[in-house]
């Protein structure tokens, strides 16, 4: 019997949505800009606690943003987390700059301090220093920020917090995204909550999300005519999109609260296999578990992560790799790479045994149990074909 396909984290609509879309249809503010965008923004600054939100179309766009405001330009370099979604660090090409790529480390798998300080130590030799570092929150959970920071600062280098995977998370009580200079988070499909495709730049900088909005807005100076001074770019999110958030975002502590409800049964049901472990969580947070993931040890299950995933698919169940590192993407096969250590690179790890369970905040527990018993019933046979005991 054919089952209906279970997707890795498809957007969960609240009911609300329509209600915002409605009003904005009724007073014809169908264009970008209006009063759901303002009022979006500010519900944004509220939740985080930010001074600052400007939405727009993507996430990427808001770390373009960043990287234009912090005058990023040819000839610089930017640090990156290495394990992450290519979005991170295409706006660092879009500047002309050149990346330079950090390994995760194994307690968060987000961007090793250790590597870090090593690579700030050489670029300050070499009187190279970073424009900026962007640190990326993977899957919800947020990187070690008080090391990072204290390394970022004592070379006096600006952090770009990449949230677009962290929305909902905290780190000792205080927002995910709210860290560095700026943050960004994504509201694309697939994230916490969606506006179909979007994105926000959040700041303590008042006067540097005012320069963000007359950027994302094609730049356009004060004038009675159409007058241009800079280049811009058309960035702003629609008042349509932004009605959807506005309705997502009433929900967001609910779609976390069951997105963590996902992982704990995951976990129940998982981790007792050998050669099974989950993504940690660091004391002290609190991560959004976006996504659900887990590293598979082969030696130990029998089983390999594609093997796996042939037949999670051949099952109508979709599952993923854990990112491929950057530092191992042809596009940036030159670029830089700094390793957790000498003799432990932890993202290429990550990718090799890391896997992404269905996750969304609509899935059933009957779906879900269907996962659980196909991971069993694959892991299993493959250990009794293996002899493991």
């Amino acid at each position: 019997m054919n089952q209906s396909r279970i997707y890795l984290s498809p957007p969960h609509m609240s009911g609300n949505e329509q209600k915002y879309i409605q009003d904005a249809f009724d007073t014809n503010w169908v264009a970008p800009l209006g009063p759901n965008v303002d009022a979006f923004e500010k519900e944004i600054a509220s939740y985080v606690g930010a001074s600052e939100v400007i939405v727009v179309n993507s996430g990427t766009a808001a770390i373009h943003l960043a990287l234009s405001l912090l005058d990023v330009k040819k000839g610089d370099t930017v640090f990156c987390s290495s394990l992450t979604f290519i979005a991170s660090a295409n706006p660092i090409i879009y500047q002309g700059a050149e990346a330079v790529f950090i390994d995760s480390e194994p307690d968060t798998w987000n961007m090793s301090p250790s590597a870090l300080e090593r690579a700030l130590r050489e670029a300050y030799i070499a009187q190279k220093l970073p424009k900026a570092v962007i640190i990326v929150n993977l899957y919800g959970q947020s990187a070690k920020m008080d090391e990072l920071l204290a390394i970022c600062n004592k070379y006096n280098v600006p952090i770009i917090e990449d949230a677009a995977e962290s929305l909902g998370s905290t780190y000792k009580g205080k927002a995910s995204g709210t860290f560095g200079s700026f943050g960004i988070y994504s509201f694309n499909g697939n994230k916490i909550i969606t506006t179909s495709g979007g994105g926000a730049l959040i700041s303590e900088n008042t006067e540097a999300i005012q320069r963000a909005r007359f950027l994302a807005t094609q730049a356009r100076d004060q004038a009675p005519y159409y007058q241009h001074s800079v280049s811009g770019y058309n960035y702003r999110m629609s008042n349509l999109l932004a009605g959807v958030g506005r309705a997502q975002l009433q929900v967001i502590e609910d779609r976390v609260n069951i997105r963590r409800q996902i992982f704990d049964r995951y976990y129940r049901e998982l981790a007792e296999i050998p050669g099974i472990k989950f993504m940690p969580e660091l004391e002290n947070t609190r991560s959004n578990r976006w996504l659900t993931t887990l590293t598979i040890n082969e030696k130990e299950t029998g089983i390999s992560v594609s093997k796996l995933l042939e037949i999670l698919n051949e099952n109508n169940i979709e599952a993923r790799h854990v990112w491929k590192p950057l530092h191992l993407q042809p596009l940036f096969k030159d670029n830089l790479y700094y390793s957790h250590s000498e003799d432990l690179n932890v993202a290429e790890s990550l990718f090799q045994t890391g896997l992404c369970l269905p996750s969304g905040s609509n899935l059933s527990e009957e779906e879900q149990y269907r996962v659980i018993n196909c991971l069993k019933h694959a892991i299993h046979q493959s250990m009794s074909k293996e002899g493991i005991v």
